[in-house]
């Protein structure tokens, strides 16, 4: 009978979920899955079949977290917080190298970047941390210690693989967590005073290959057949994609790989060069719905570890959209970040649908009345 009732319930919440926002991430997944397609040159098997496995387990992974009952979670936080700090730990004892960079770690078949699954952590770890704060307590500067090195623990061990883009996501959801949680503004101005005074200092401190990308931005014409490159045939597969773009399988820089990296930092020139202006707008409009949503759950939900959740998500989709995007017309310095839903990788398509499976369990439990000091 117990079985029944809670089978009823389960059912009963699958069914309260937002038809609207599952549509559209469901689109976003199969206009990934077509791109990845593209991206072999109409060979599924080479990126889109690994692709549709990765959003397939999200997916389940997304309704699960939905549907998981809201104290279960929060008591779930800091386990899982751990856990991506043990994981990020084990990448620098026994982590895989690619592309330059330890970062991953081999789990049976698959190879998982923790990173990524960090963002989901810090977002969590955050908005349990304020919800059971008082607000004018959660104002104090002594207070802010606890963020402050729940930040910087991950945020260290992910600077170490190296890998700046990450750190940086991490570092800006942290930075938006606590600003919607009512941290007084002149931390603020004292944390982006310090920050951009440290930023020649850092500057010094990068790798040679991260110098160069910033040189490259600042004058991309210099080398254009060697640090250049990559940004000037960016530009030209999107300019030449035009209003209804050269079809599917049809971009002469993706097709005849021109385009570096299309099925991971440069999808959305692939798709703007094959689907044109069109294509990304109907993109942005996707992303713009996702976005707006998660926007009115954090400010219409009446819990404040619902209200930061849900703003939590917004910062991570907005910040890997707008620098993306930015990073392949040349606005911004090339830094490594993929797009959400399209972007070739296992670990990061999970993060993503683990971020809309937090959305959804927001928004079926908007109206719950939750007490501020919840215990672990």
């Amino acid at each position: 009978m117990m079985n029944r009732t809670r089978m009823k319930r389960w059912k009963a919440r699958l069914q309260a979920m937002h038809g609207g926002i599952l549509s559209v991430i469901v689109l976003l997944c199969l206009l990934g899955l077509a791109m990845q397609y593209s991206a072999a040159g109409g060979e599924f098997r080479v990126f889109a079949l690994k692709q549709s496995v990765s959003m397939l387990l999200g997916l389940g992974m997304m309704v699960g977290i939905a549907i998981m009952p809201t104290p279960l979670l929060m008591r779930s936080v800091y386990a899982y917080y751990a856990l991506c700090v043990v994981l990020l730990i084990a990448v620098e004892v026994m982590g895989i190298i690619g592309m330059g960079a330890q970062r991953w770690i081999g789990v049976g078949a698959f190879n998982i970047q923790p990173s990524e699954l960090t963002k989901i952590a810090i977002i969590l770890v955050l908005a349990r941390y304020f919800h059971s704060a008082p607000m004018e307590s959660a104002r104090h500067y002594v207070l802010l210690v606890v963020p402050l090195l729940l930040t910087l623990v991950p945020v260290a061990l992910i600077l170490k693989q190296p890998n700046l883009g990450t750190a940086t996501i991490v570092s800006f959801i942290a930075f938006s967590l606590c600003f919607m949680a009512g941290i007084r503004w002149q931390y603020f101005a004292v944390a982006i005073g310090s920050v951009a005074a440290a930023v020649p200092v850092v500057y010094h401190f990068l790798h040679d290959y991260q110098k160069r990308r910033v040189q490259t931005f600042l004058n991309p014409d210099a080398d254009p057949l060697g640090a250049g490159y990559n940004i000037i045939q960016s530009k030209i597969a999107i300019g030449s994609g035009g209003i209804t773009g050269k079809g599917l399988l049809q971009g002469s820089q993706g097709q005849l790989d021109f385009l570096p990296e299309k099925q991971t930092d440069f999808i959305f020139t692939m798709l703007a060069e094959e689907l044109g202006f069109i294509g990304a707008f109907i993109l942005l409009m996707l992303y713009a719905a996702l976005l707006s949503f998660a926007l009115l759950l954090s400010v219409r939900c009446k819990h404040m570890f619902g209200r930061l959740v849900a703003a939590g998500v917004a910062a991570m989709l907005f910040v890997h959209i707008f620098i993306n995007m930015a990073m392949v017309m040349g606005m911004i310095p090339v830094v490594g970040v993929p797009l959400p839903f399209l972007s070739y990788g296992g670990s990061f398509m999970l993060a993503t649908l683990m971020a809309c499976g937090l959305l959804m369990h927001v928004y079926l439990n908007r109206e719950l009345a939750m007490p501020r000091r919840f215990g672990f």
